[in-house]
């Protein structure tokens, strides 16, 4: 019960839906930590985009189009997470074209 307190009060700034990555670790003697991290970079995409899923073959055919402006935004609440802190936001941003890429999503300037 301990934890559904703590981690609804954690997430209480997040709007129901949206997934939450958490890596939970629970030690023998019952106790734990919980680290949670920012949504998928696909889930913004499609947010973006205002697609429901991705390209069934993506580089074929495009599901929705986005700007470089989009991309930056995600890229800033990306580079929040504790395993991208160290990387420069231009190879952040890289790293979400790509994905954005992979759903079939064109990036336009």
């Amino acid at each position: 019960m301990d934890f559904c307190k703590e981690f609804n009060a954690r997430t209480a700034h997040i709007e129901p839906g949206v997934p939450v990555p958490t890596l939970i670790t629970v030690q023998p003697d019952r106790t734990f930590t919980f680290i949670t991290k920012s949504p998928p970079a696909s889930y913004f995409l499609k947010q973006a985009a205002g697609i429901q899923k991705g390209a069934a073959r993506p580089g074929h055919e495009t599901t929705g189009t986005i700007s470089l402006k989009h991309v930056y935004e995600i890229a800033k609440i990306k580079s929040t997470d504790e395993h991208m802190k160290t990387l420069p936001l231009e190879s952040i941003t890289r790293m979400i074209i790509g994905s954005a890429r992979s759903l079939g999503v064109q990036v336009v300037a």
